[in-house]
């Protein structure tokens, strides 16, 4: 984006650009009267006609807020009377459609099933950035019930939603769960965006679509008011195009939730992390290269991040391999604890967020989709719903037993065992694979990832792009140990400003024939 977020056109009148606008830009202009959040969020509003609606079709926003107008004129009204409530104030927010909103928008997770189905009030992630004085755009499309749903799924793809198309080629996967949200940014449909994440949710799409995504410590951020998965993984999470939005947004939405037991050091842990936005920030750090995520199915994404390495050494910091013990020993209980705590958080929610709906349980929303089979399941069925249905409670010794060693492995003899034993500020590996073709016969073929660690753990994961596999973006990973987000910030900001791989996509329709 250039300097400015608007310029004066052929007649005096303002011209926004907003593709790759960041929000320090456009609150610079809005703080000098060259732009207003109502022109602003009208030219989003505009960009999502031309391009996700029609044009290329991405597909990735679900819902307009019908409000958005109003709420935007508001917030210009009170920046005239009182000032700016912070840096957000004004700026246009995409949500993942599993964030609850008390307002005219539907919270549906993608599936036909939570139609018409209204929340009593917004989640607390939703009432921080409320009350920051951001404009709620919109929601988002994403794999249905976040990918947990079957066995064979495609993701980017929910009944309600239909696909979600890649920006930098529109064959190709937006990956998920957060799919919206991934193309969305990077197709400049709003200035920041917020997903969500179980293990990938995050830090895959914002890996494919060329982007910033942080999956912050579990607990920094309250889940109250999200369609669950599992308490023990879940968590939002900001997905932009700099690391500089990314701690602006994080810094909004972290806080204690008396709602979410697990935020209850939130209060006391979180920071302004803008403050970490330090180009010299690799100076002096000692980083641990996974190299078992280098090379394999990763090759392609491997050899572009072997560069990485060279600029993170070239500014500073001290490269160690490093092996990530015991990483094999939780991906089966992994999955074991997924699909209890779906079935006993699901309930939970749809008694506090559908107090009104006939949908009390996960059985409930299994009859759903055999009832509407033709358009819940026209690709993939609900293998997964089927297996946590015929789990017990949360008090089964299988359960009890699969978190207990989730922990173990992951926490304590894993990543803070290789942490602490190197003395390292973070550790860094591929985010993941290019972007894959879209295929509802085989459904999403996987690839090897660097996202169960950070996620089974519930310790932070940054993804930073990273450069280009014949034209699709790949991301380099930054993990580190609990509640070291800023750490990972500094790391990730003087990487970003040293190498600038982030550009704006292209829409070609695919990169197996001419466009």
């Amino acid at each position: 984006m250039s300097s400015e977020a608007a310029k004066p056109g052929a007649r005096g009148k303002a011209e926004i650009d907003v593709v790759e606008a960041s929000v320090s830009n456009l609150q610079k202009a809005m703080q000098s009267g060259k732009l207003s959040s109502l022109a602003l969020t009208k030219a989003y509003l505009a960009r999502i006609k031309a391009i996700d609606k029609s044009g290329p079709c991405i597909n990735s926003v679900i819902e307009i807020n019908p409000d958005a107008l109003a709420i935007a004129a508001a917030l210009d009204k009170e920046r005239k009377m009182k000032g700016p409530r912070g840096p957000l104030h004004g700026i246009p927010v995409l949500l993942k459609d599993n964030i609850a909103t008390a307002d005219k928008m539907q919270t549906t997770a993608g599936s036909l099933a939570l139609l018409g189905v209204k929340p009593p009030r917004d989640a607390f992630l939703v009432s921080r950035l409320r009350d920051a004085g951001a404009v709620i755009l919109g929601k988002t499309n994403l794999s249905e019930w976040a990918n947990l749903r079957s066995t064979r799924s495609t993701s980017g793809w929910s009944a309600r939603g239909g696909l979600t198309r890649n920006p930098y080629a529109l064959d190709r996967n937006t990956s998920g769960s957060s799919s919206g949200s991934g193309a969305a940014m990077a197709a400049s449909l709003a200035t920041i965006a917020v997903g969500t994440e179980t293990d990938g949710s995050i830090i895959s799409p914002s890996n494919v679509n060329g982007l910033v995504g942080i999956k912050p410590t579990l607990g920094l951020i309250s889940r109250n008011g999200v369609i669950p998965l599992s308490h023990s993984q879940d968590t939002a999470g900001p997905m932009t195009r700099t690391v500089a939005d990314a701690a602006l947004l994080l810094t909004a939405m972290a806080g204690t939730d008396a709602r979410d037991a697990a935020t209850s050091e939130a209060n006391a842990r979180r920071q302004d992390y803008s403050r970490f936005v330090d180009v010299d920030g690799l100076k002096g750090a000692r980083i641990g290269v996974v190299r078992a995520n280098f090379g394999g199915r990763n090759d392609l994404a491997s050899a572009v991040v072997e560069k990485a390495l060279d600029v993170l050494k070239a500014r500073g910091a001290t490269l160690i391999d490093v092996e990530v013990p015991n990483a094999s020993k939780y991906g089966q209980t992994e999955l074991e604890v997924l699909l209890y705590e779906l079935k006993a958080d699901m309930q939970a929610y749809l008694a506090e967020f559908a107090p009104g709906s006939h949908l009390k349980t996960l059985k409930d929303l299994i009859d759903f989709n055999e009832r509407h089979r033709d358009r819940e399941m026209p690709f993939f069925g609900q293998e997964y719903f089927l297996r946590a249905e015929a789990k017990g409670g949360l008090d089964s010794k299988e359960y009890l037993d699969a978190l207990a060693n989730n922990h173990r492995y992951s926490r304590a003899e894993g990543l803070d065992q290789v942490i602490n034993a190197n003395k390292l500020d973070a550790l860094v590996a591929p985010s993941g694979t290019p972007a894959s073709l879209t295929d509802f016969i085989r459904g999403d073929p996987g690839g090897a990832s660097f996202t169960s660690p950070a996620a089974v753990a519930g310790y932070p994961h940054i993804t930073v792009p990273a450069g280009f596999v014949h034209g699709l973006p790949v991301g380099i990973s930054f993990v580190g140990s609990a509640w070291s987000e800023g750490t990972l910030i500094r790391l990730a900001y003087a990487y970003e400003q040293a190498t600038k791989h982030r550009r704006a996509p292209t829409y070609v329709k695919s990169l197996n024939q001419k466009a």
